[in-house]
């Protein structure tokens, strides 16, 4: 009889996962001899080798791939073995695994994470900032509880709860306060920072320019909000940003922010979990814990509501200039 241990597979996958022992050493908490130990008995046990070894490189061998497959499923059996244990108490309590979009985490995680720890002292938070299509799969594969994102994701084997909606708002050098906030028609005819392929807000930043793609002469791609925003206040382009953002991107730029007039560019934020967790009702606490984190967040932003006509708006502090003004 084989003497396959769990620690083996959850070694194994992390392996697989990462392609490198350093980095999956470092993912386990343990040394990369040690791993390296682990993962040449399970060879040994299973008596076929399942990774082919490179000088920079490792990956699955065919029988590899396919005891991949049955690992990722028996570990995934586990921890839901592990969370309806948990799901019995009414208390949440040990590890909670949350995946959040890049362009949610900086601003609405501070916050969050003061909200759980005094809600439920004992929960253990392991948090996950990625694009949406791999915490999607690691949510499918059950290395995530539960995401973060923006909605709809469209996928039937998960539960979709919609907490709150942004308005994204127009970033552009400070000189341009005072000048009129283009439509969805004039800005596709300016230069726009987006962030790089793979964010989901770049799409939903195209959207509401009504583009399939950008031109590449006139795109800049950035890695993250905080970079456009600079690169807008070196005077080379506009940007969209998510309102939660605002006040932590503009505080050191010079910029100015500007709503568009109806129907605004927005987005849904919401959780995500799968179907089959035991966790169900436990996250739907948390996702109400998100839902005030998320609304208070809005409510301290200080950005003003809706533009209706040039001059609504009293202008705000120059570190944070508001504009509104006539459609162009």
């Amino acid at each position: 009889m084989m003497n396959i241990t769990l620690k083996q597979m959850r070694y194994f996958e992390a392996l697989a996962r990462s392609g490198h022992f350093g980095r999956a050493a470092e993912d386990c908490a343990i040394t990369q001899p040690a791993l390296s130990m682990q993962i040449k008995e399970l060879e040994e046990t299973l008596g076929t080798p399942l990774f082919e070894r490179g000088p920079r490189q490792i990956r699955l061998t065919d029988f590899g791939e396919v005891f991949g497959q049955r690992v990722r499923g028996i570990l995934r059996a586990v921890d839901e073995l592990e969370d309806l244990a948990r799901a019995s108490g009414e208390m949440l309590t040990g590890r909670l695994r949350i995946g959040v979009i890049p362009t949610i985490a900086p601003y609405l995680l501070p916050s969050l994470i003061g909200r759980l720890t005094r809600l439920y002292p004992g929960l253990e938070l392991n948090l996950r900032e990625t694009v949406t299509p791999k915490l999607l799969r690691e949510l499918a594969e059950g290395r995530l509880d539960t995401a973060i994102v923006a909605l709809p994701v469209s996928e039937p084997a998960l539960t979709e709860v919609a907490l709150y909606t942004e308005q994204f708002v127009l970033v552009r050098p400070a000189e341009d306060a005072d000048k009129p906030v283009p439509n969805h028609a004039r800005l596709r005819e300016m230069r726009l920072l987006l962030l790089e392929e793979g964010h989901c807000f770049r799409d939903q930043a195209l959207s509401f320019c009504r583009q399939s793609s950008a031109r590449p002469r006139e795109l800049l791609d950035g890695s993250s909000l905080a970079t456009l925003v600079q690169m807008v206040g070196a005077g080379i382009g506009v940007t969209l940003i998510p309102e939660m953002a605002v006040p932590v991107e503009t505080r050191s730029a010079p910029v100015s922010i500007a709503r568009f007039h109806d129907p605004q560019p927005a987005r849904t934020i919401g959780m995500v979990w799968r179907r089959t967790t035991p966790l169900a009702r436990q996250l739907e606490r948390i996702a109400a814990v998100v839902r005030e984190a998320g609304t208070a967040l809005r409510a301290e932003g200080g950005l003003p509501a809706t533009t209706g006509s040039p001059g609504l708006h009293p202008p705000a502090p120059a570190e944070r200039a508001v504009a509104s003004g006539g459609d162009i």
